[in-house]
């Protein structure tokens, strides 16, 4: 679909156009939601780190921690990645409203006040949210507008992606990483389609940095490093066909990415004493998912329409859980959730730590039940997939349709900016469970396949007009 691209001051400019009109349709609908107590949900994983960080100078495992940390300085930790507690922290910094509202709440979770009396403020956290949320449309879009030259899919893809985040603006209103990981996958996959399409190392180096960023906001996107890098080796395909494969743009990435994770490696090494990237993450997220295997064969059918956005809320109870879909519901007593949570509590009380068991959990998980392993892990994904809410009923269907027109064109480019979106969501049905907050980086894919198919579509009106021989209107 062979365009002239815009001059580059035109480029920023509309750059600057959409980021602005996402920024403010987003930070209206987070501020418009309710305000949430800090240690609801996730939540209390990155305040007290941050409440650590600011109090005592100290990367701490949170909530984890088993110390007082209103009264004692916490060992230093490595469970969860520094990059988001330390915007938490930068957040307290600048507004010290908010930085209050952060010390009363781990405070009084650890005994010292009324919960009650601590004020749910966190307007700077959600005004960050929704900056980082519009550079991740206007990277979603700068990759849509790049793969197909046209300015139409630039609107499109951005328009659609920010409709898409505003429908799931509750899950963003809650202090947690997901704005954060939406903006750097985003970023990221946008340096891999310019490092396909130019052949420039630089962007296989910034795309090895951005991955390592990413890893240390949420690790398990650990698993793309393989995949990110294998796709790397094709990129010579892209940039210059004649061109034997090289290994300087591949090794470029790695080197970027080994120099962000190992930093924050070696940190580990000087505090907490291993060169590791984090411990205890995987053990726990697994050990939840097991619970899942549980699933009974009228709930692994009947996840198909409960899953459906609209038509779940129609045939089910998706608030209270009241139905015989209850367990799928993470407050319901008895739900996948809670057996699962229930299960690493009970392993971290006896044994103390998870990951010298987890080897033997999974062989006996895989030796008795690996069969319900694998099928669970169908339902997950299809729930998983989902993200943007009732637009996806849209735009899933549309990067099918996308899909199918890229493998007939043999024009790869759209699958593979897709392909490591589509391993998170099996690697999320494989470790987590079936909520769409861990898949939103779907929606960059699903709304450039989408404005691309929208976009052709005058295309194809014009041309049958021409080819009836008819006038335009």
């Amino acid at each position: 679909m062979p365009c002239c691209l815009p001059s580059p001051l035109r480029r920023v400019g509309r750059g600057v156009i959409l980021v602005l009109a996402a920024f403010l349709v987003l930070a209206a609908t987070l501020v418009s939601r309710p305000s949430k107590q800090l240690m609801d949900f996730d939540q209390p994983f990155y305040v007290t780190i941050a409440y650590d960080l600011d109090r005592h100078g100290v990367f701490s495992n949170g909530i984890f921690d088993g110390t007082d940390d209103a009264v004692t300085a916490p060992a230093p930790g490595m469970f969860f990645g520094p990059v988001y507690p330390l915007l938490v922290l930068a957040a307290m910094k600048i507004d010290h409203r908010f930085a209050d509202a952060v010390r009363c709440a781990v405070e009084a979770d650890h005994g010292h006040g009324d919960p009650a009396s601590c004020e749910p403020y966190a307007a700077p956290m959600l005004l960050i949210h929704a900056l980082l949320l519009a550079f991740g449309v206007l990277a979603v879009a700068a990759a849509g507008a790049k793969m197909f030259g046209s300015t139409a899919v630039f609107w499109l893809a951005g328009a659609l992606a920010t409709v898409s985040l505003a429908a799931e603006a509750d899950i963003f209103s809650f202090i947690m990483t997901e704005s954060t990981t939406f903006s750097l996958y985003s970023a990221l996959a946008l340096t891999m389609v310019l490092a396909w399409t130019t052949g420039r190392v630089r962007f296989c180096v910034l795309a090895g940095g951005l991955l390592g960023i990413l890893c240390l906001t949420r690790p398990s996107f650990l698993v793309l490093f393989p995949v990110v890098l294998g796709l790397a080796f094709l990129q010579g395909r892209f940039a210059n066909p004649r061109r034997p494969f090289g290994f300087v743009r591949p090794l470029g990435l790695a080197l970027a990415f080994a120099a962000v994770i190992g930093a924050w490696g070696a940190r580990n090494a000087v505090s907490v004493g291993k060169f590791r990237l984090t411990e205890e993450y995987g053990s726990a997220a697994l050990i939840e998912r097991f619970a899942y295997d549980d699933m009974t064969a009228r709930e692994f059918i009947q996840a198909f329409p409960y899953c459906v956005p609209g038509l779940g809320a129609l045939g089910f109870d998706l608030v209270y859980g009241t139905d015989s879909m209850h367990r799928f519901v993470f407050h319901t007593p008895g739900s996948f959730f809670h057996v699962g949570r229930d299960r690493r509590d009970a392993l971290v009380e006896e044994f103390g730590r998870l990951d010298p068991l987890i080897g033997g959990i999974i062989r006996d998980e895989m030796r008795e039940r690996w069969w319900r392993y694998l099928l669970v892990g169908i339902p997950l994904a299809w729930c998983g997939m989902w993200a943007g809410q009732l637009a996806s009923l849209v735009l899933i269907p549309l990067f099918g349709w996308a899909c199918a027109r890229a493998v007939r064109r043999s024009e790869p480019l759209l699958l593979l900016y897709a392909a490591p979106a589509l391993v998170m969501l099996g690697l999320h049905a494989a470790l987590a469970n079936q909520t769409t907050r861990y898949n939103l980086i779907l929606i960059g894919p699903f709304c450039v396949a989408a404005g691309w198919i929208i976009a052709s579509w005058d295309v194809w009106r014009r041309w049958a007009i021409a080819s009836a021989g008819v006038p335009e209107p």
